[in-house]
């Protein structure tokens, strides 16, 4: 048993440091067949993000006590790639208890300003 369990990064460069970070909260690896993917929009260095789209038909969360869906919620798109370019496309944002608020200016300079900080160290 180890004390520090060490995990594989699988996919590409850009998806496996999710994929590890999902691991280290609890995620496990199956958890990506029980959301197929049904679209996948390849990054692009000009529109520097990535957009994912997946079936979440007959589910209310996103995994247990996870994130709520929407009533008849069928997809669900998830946009990877460079936080200030994704977030201008943003209108809200999920708090630390799940409630989805508007996407104020003072909200958004927040949110990047988290971002620097991670980015530099």
């Amino acid at each position: 048993h180890l004390e520090h369990p060490r995990y594989e990064p699988r996919g590409n460069s850009s998806e496996a440091p999710i994929v590890v970070a999902a691991r280290k909260v609890g995620f496990a690896e199956e958890v990506a067949g029980a959301y197929p993917r049904v679209l996948e929009v390849p990054f692009s260095s000009t529109r520097k993000m990535m957009l994912t789209v997946s079936d979440v038909s007959g589910r209310s969360a996103l995994c247990d006590g996870g994130m709520p869906l929407g009533d008849g919620a069928k997809y669900l798109a998830v946009c990877k790639g460079a936080p200030n370019f994704i977030v201008d496309y943003c209108t809200e944002f999920l708090t630390a208890d799940g409630r989805a608020e508007p996407l104020t200016e003072a909200a958004k300079t927040g949110i990047l300003r988290v971002v620097d900080d991670y980015s530099s160290q």
